[in-house]
């Protein structure tokens, strides 16, 4: 029994742990790793102190052309701004709390966005900050009852009509990522302009995504000293921005979910260490019940060696069965948690199963061993003697 919870804590910790990465770097999946955003806080812990930074100024819109112009190993690179949700009407109806993707032309392919219906801005209407927009697919659905619909239409956002030039394809919910389906997409400009490019509220980012043979060690060095140059800063003064990589983000990811493994496996080792005892409490009692049949086979020629075996097989598929109930019950459990979990789904992989099994074996090993050997060294006059 308490094999069972041993193997059941420790597989339904790995199952965590791997459906909470796998859920993270599908949230990931649609930004390159190798995406860059250049912004006034960091992804990571800093030496910086925090009173310095939250001195740092935002980055601008300007210095974003700055660096677009400047750095020639680009593949793309967006301003974005992150404003307050708003209500879109058309007609008699309104979607309440959506959310505004103030971006410029290139989010697009940074992103890698997929298309449903029509389009996104281009540069010139991201420039000018047209009056168009590109809805997610659910915000459609509300609106027009099928994106189709959407089409050649006009919405109210701010008071002002957009035009509806591009639906999204439907996306679904990510625990971990907000879903692009609730959300409209705009030129920033336009919201440069309500907005005001000195708003502490706006957290503007500019997001750099390099050539793929680019090393990104030295754009990074580029970007700073580009950005530095821009803002007038002297030798002895430090960076006041933070480019943050995503790569260093899933590796950030990679290694709180490492120490969350073995966290988890520490504490389902208790209940292991006391499964084996119990294990090695079954076998000693068993050695001793059967005293006399050990004595009787020594006397018909068994060896030490065949006695050693037969209880050890006996410690090992104890350990084992316990160990595959522990199993089937994390495979129920995630069967039944994935129901009330929408899109996250829990992952019961074949390798933790195989974790699940060889620990439940390594650990009916180790347990049997003692009572297996002083099964083995019983002396068979006096094992039957005894037993009787």
């Amino acid at each position: 029994m308490v094999v069972t919870i041993g193997i059941f804590s420790i597989i339904a910790i790995l199952a965590a742990v791997d459906s909470l990465k796998k859920e993270i770097e599908g949230s990931l999946s649609s930004l390159d790793t190798s995406t860059m955003i250049v912004m006034r806080f960091s992804f990571s812990p800093t030496d910086i102190p925090q009173w310095k930074r939250e001195q740092f100024p935002d980055v601008s819109y300007d210095e974003y052309q700055h660096l677009k112009r400047n750095l020639p190993q680009t593949a793309a690179a967006t301003y974005t701004l992150n404003v307050k949700s708003e209500p879109v009407t058309y007609g008699g109806k309104q979607v309440q709390g959506v959310e505004i993707g103030a971006v410029t032309s290139e989010y697009y392919f940074i992103e890698a966005l997929q298309l449903q219906e029509g389009r996104f801005f281009n540069e010139a209407e991201s420039n000018s900050g047209a009056p168009v927009v590109v809805l997610g697919n659910e915000v459609a659905e509300n609106l027009f009852g099928n994106p189709e619909a959407a089409m050649g239409n006009k919405v109210r956002l701010y008071g002002r009509r957009f035009a509806v030039i591009g639906v999204l394809e439907k996306e679904g919910n990510s625990m971990f990522s907000q879903s692009k389906d609730g959300a409209i997409f705009l030129p920033v400009n336009v919201t440069r302009r309500i907005y005001g490019d000195n708003n502490k509220q706006t957290f503007p980012q500019i997001i750099l995504k390099p050539e793929d043979d680019v090393d990104h060690a030295a754009y990074i060095a580029q970007v700073e000293q580009s950005l530095r140059l821009y803002r007038g800063l002297k030798p002895d003064q430090v960076n006041n921005f933070f480019v943050n990589q995503l790569k260093g983000l899933t590796d950030f990811i990679d290694n709180i979910t490492g120490q969350m493994n073995l966290f988890g496996l520490i504490i389902s080792g208790f209940s292991l260490l006391v499964g084996g005892f119990g294990i090695a409490n079954i076998m000693f009692v068993s050695v001793k019940e059967r005293t006399n049949l050990i004595g009787i086979q020594k006397s018909l020629g068994a060896k030490n060696k065949f006695i050693l075996l037969q209880f050890l097989f006996e410690a090992v598929i104890l350990s084992i069965f316990g160990g595959l109930i522990g199993i089937f019950l994390v495979w129920i459990n995630t069967l039944i948690l994935s129901q009330f979990t929408g899109d996250f789904q829990f992952v019961l992989s074949f390798t933790n199963i195989m974790i699940g099994i060889s620990v439940s074996g390594a650990i009916g090993l180790i347990s049997g061993i003692i009572p297996a050997i002083s099964a083995s060294k019983l002396d068979p006059v006096e094992a039957i003697r005894t037993g009787m």
